[in-house]
């Protein structure tokens, strides 16, 4: 991971969450993130769900390989970029990753996730990023 690619993973806001479903098929959901040292932590908050039993953690149970796509986009092509993390995750239940996801995001200091954390270990950061940047 470079200074740059962990800089821009840190500052966004939103990203997409790759698991894999036990028939092997993609599940892709947007959801809030933080970094935890280098660990990615996303948890199960209170935001509407139809239910707490979430595809994402059967998945993580079932096949534990993730992908944690960050990107930006913008009109002017020349400012486009993303970082992919890939790694393994486990559903956890961790107080420092609820920290580092309240110190991101306000919601979360006022309304902390009860839910369950999954963490990613990376294995690999990728990345695309134009030159001009």
């Amino acid at each position: 991971m470079t200074a740059g690619d962990r800089a821009r993973v840190e500052t966004a806001r939103v990203a997409r969450l790759a698991t894999v479903r036990p028939d092997g098929s993609p599940h892709l959901v947007a959801v809030t993130f933080a970094l935890d040292g280098d660990t990615v932590v996303t948890a199960v908050d209170d935001k509407p769900k139809r239910t707490q039993d979430l595809q994402r953690l059967r998945n993580i149970d079932e096949h534990p390989a993730a992908s944690l796509l960050v990107d930006h986009y913008e009109e002017d092509w020349e400012h486009l970029w993303w970082v992919r993390v890939d790694g393994v995750a486990e559903v956890i239940r961790s107080q420092t990753a609820i920290d580092a996801l309240a110190a991101k995001y306000a919601q979360y200091r006022t309304a902390p996730p009860a839910g369950p954390v999954i963490a990613i270990e990376p294995e690999r950061w990728r990345s695309w990023i134009p030159s001009a940047l």
